[in-house]
């Protein structure tokens, strides 16, 4: 049976990738746990203060050759991980089922996902390209030189273990930086799986390093002198009171992709059987655990029977969704990450219930198939009548939950969205060009979806984000990642 077929069939030990070694950690072994089995998959260690000293040593080291190699070799490198990456893709496909949750063609998802930020690193040749201009003065030629900075800290969340950390790595590899890769202690088996990757391919010793721990490591990181910048994505009280505060403080480049409270717009001459199917990938895909997951179903412009219609067929096309192990093929949605994060969600809903919301859908009375414990699985939830400024309408709640909320037109629903903090990723579905621009033109969102349930940007566009979603100035992936990664050294240059 496929759900047997697990990538990860006996506990291990994981170590650091420091210099191009492998290297146990004198750090406290944490478990890793699968959260549909409940059966610990991995120990992974809280790692010292030391080996994160070590790991930037190494990168700092390997920083003097690598920023001088050519940039078609560079990519000739990141060329053959790509390749390796294809020969495992349901290898490390199977690897974030076990450790996250999601199902496993969630995960095929995000295998190919972080496919693409490598094939678009792989155009470094073209994307380190400087501008010049010839007699820009009498006789005074000029133009700009991206230059390499050094050793970069990528610090990745626990929804998107493999993707999310490739959304920095290659292409600050590509453009001859040194990095040190700190995955989240809660999911670190594919992290690892990929320096492997990246050790086959062969790239030099001290150029890719992984680092596993928890905060004491990215506390380090964050003071870490010869560290020129951080990537981050995670929650925003930690983005931005503790990442990009912290960057400020210490001089470092900083992005710090955070929280979101998305909202979808419903309008009422969309197209209601493939708006129906894109809400159920975006609210309750990856168990909800996702910044773009739709979160607030805002209807417009409906009068009562087709309202109740819409939402009718909404509850009827969630309740048939089969939530189980994700390695089974059949399954549509695996458990949340860990009990913590489902009883934190348990929490929004009786919160929404109490204040006023009525509960259309209950996720604590979905079944299971199989006979697995129930300890981290919640069904798709829905609650109506939700008020935007109530805490289940207004707070990220990272579970599979819909609020669902009524208004009378497409500016009221426009200034619902911009009136809460977040910007992450807002979508409308309609069938007019007029109601699809004014929404775009008007909605204060990084990337915005028009009839796409899950508004991500292809690996050669910028993945964006907005107000309290994001700190920075630069983003990750594609062309904003290669500046982000590069400082502009201009020449101005004469002869006599």
């Amino acid at each position: 049976m496929a759900v047997l077929e697990e990538a990860v069939r006996m506990a291990i030990t994981l170590r650091n990738y420091i210099g191009g070694e492998w290297v146990e950690s004198r750090g406290e072994l944490l478990d890793v746990v699968n959260p549909a089995t409940c059966r610990t998959i991995a120990r992974v260690p809280v790692s010292t203060e030391e080996e994160l000293d070590a790991a930037v040593e190494a990168a700092k080291t390997a920083s003097t050759d690598w920023r001088k190699t050519t940039v078609l070799s560079r990519a000739r490198l990141l060329f053959r991980l790509k390749e390796l990456i294809e020969t495992h893709f349901e290898e490390v496909s199977r690897i974030q089922t076990q450790e996250h949750g999601k199902t496993i063609d969630e995960s095929r998802g995000e295998t190919r996902r972080g496919i693409e930020n490598v094939e678009a690193a792989c155009g470094i040749p073209m994307m380190m390209q400087g501008v010049h201009s010839q007699n820009v003065y009498t006789g005074i030629d000029e133009w700009v030189v991206p230059t390499p900075l050094g050793v970069f800290g990528i610090i990745g969340p626990f929804n998107f273990p493999w993707m999310i950390p490739l959304w920095s790595a290659p292409y600050a590899v590509a453009a001859g930086n040194c990095i040190v890769v700190k995955p989240s202690s809660e999911v670190p088996i594919s992290q690892c799986r990929l320096a492997e990757l990246v050790e086959e391919a062969g790239f030099p010793a001290g150029v890719w390093n992984l680092v596993n721990g928890g905060r004491s490591v990215v506390s380090a990181m964050l003071d870490h002198p010869d560290i020129a910048g951080i990537t981050f994505v995670g929650s925003t009280p930690t983005g931005r009171d503790t990442v990009y505060k912290r960057c400020g403080e210490t001089g470092k480049r900083a992005i710090a992709q955070c929280g979101a409270k998305n909202f979808m717009t419903i309008m009422p001459d969309c197209d209601e059987a493939r708006t129906v199917a894109a809400m159920m990938t975006s609210f309750f895909g990856n168990a909800g655990q996702r910044c773009l997951a739709a979160a607030n179903c805002v209807v417009v412009g409906r009068d009562d029977r087709s309202y109740q219609a819409f939402v009718d067929s909404v509850v009827k096309t969630a309740s048939g969704i089969r939530m189980g192990y994700g390695l089974d093929e059949s399954v549509q949605l695996g458990p949340m990450r860990d009990r913590a994060k489902k009883d934190r969600v348990l929490r929004y809903i009786e919160r929404g219930v109490n204040d006023g919301a009525k509960l259309r859908l209950d996720g604590r009375l979905a079944k299971i198939v199989g006979d697995y414990p129930n300890t981290c699985f919640l069904g798709p939830t829905i609650l109506e009548d939700v008020d935007p400024t109530s805490i289940v309408g207004s707070e990220e709640i990272f579970g599979p939950v819909m609020a669902i909320m009524r208004v009378a037109s497409l500016d009221e629903a426009i200034a619902i969205a911009n009136a809460n903090p977040f910007g992450n990723g807002h979508s409308i579905f309609t069938a007019s060009g007029r109601s699809a621009r004014h929404f775009v033109e008007n909605v204060e969102s990084g990337n915005v979806g028009v009839n796409i349930g899950v508004a991500a940007p292809a690996a050669i566009f910028p993945f964006g984000g907005m107000k309290a979603s994001f700190y920075g100035t630069l983003h990750t992936q594609g062309q904003d990642a290669i500046r982000f990664f590069t400082e502009s050294k201009v020449v101005i240059q004469r002869w006599f």
